[in-house]
């Protein structure tokens, strides 16, 4: 499954080579992969390459959301050109109940374009994911980008509305059959099934 993150989240064309993500399915889980341009704005995080790091979102980033749309239990997976990540567990919309959790994540970065390789475990997954949407930020201040797969459309924008990547009744339809035939099911998930109480609003 391949996929271009092609507008701003208000709909409006980027500048710029699109990010590319692409799911590739494992029996022990999905093969994230990212292919996009590298602006350097913001500068790196101070946390260390290949370990989680809070609020990720304010940095240079491609997220990817895998919803659950009944439940809206969903994973939400930051990736980072400087080799951060953050993988954020949520049920209902911004409400976070696990975070930080482990990733392998490698990148390889030029001058001017980065990729990473984001191995995520079945175990992260909410129970039958049912649809998708994955976004890019970039830039500082002023010149901070938002970008979207599935942008809010400009007929339902509103006078000073603010992007916001939980929107979740913009996200698409997505299924792992589409790849892995109707038979397969989704492994379960010991992490779901002990799910938390303690929830945290999200801001990224």
């Amino acid at each position: 499954m391949e996929f271009r993150i092609a507008h701003t989240w208000n709909g409006f064309p980027v500048k710029h080579e699109p990010v590319l993500v692409r799911l590739n399915l494992g029996d022990g889980g999905v093969m994230m992969e990212v292919r996009a341009p590298f602006f350097n704005d913001p500068p790196a995080p101070l946390g260390e390459p290949g370990k989680p790091f809070n609020e990720l979102w304010d940095y240079e980033v491609v997220e990817a959301f895998f919803l659950n749309d009944v439940t809206e239990q969903y994973l939400e997976v930051e990736l980072c050109p400087h080799g951060q990540h953050l993988v954020l567990l949520l049920s209902g919309r911004r409400n976070v109940w696990k975070q930080e959790l482990d990733l392998s994540f490698k990148v390889s970065r030029g001058e001017t374009k980065w990729e990473g390789k984001a191995y995520l475990p079945w175990n992260y997954f909410p129970p039958n994911v049912t649809k998708f949407n994955s976004f890019a930020i970039h830039g500082s201040k002023d010149k901070r980008s938002y970008e979207a797969l599935y942008p809010v459309p400009q007929r339902d924008l509103q006078e000073g509305q603010k992007p916001d990547f939980h929107r979740l009744e913009y996200f698409k339809p997505f299924r792992f059959n589409m790849l892995l035939g109707e038979e397969w099911k989704q492994p379960e998930s010991d992490i779901w099934l002990i799910e938390k109480s303690d929830l945290y609003e999200c801001n990224g």
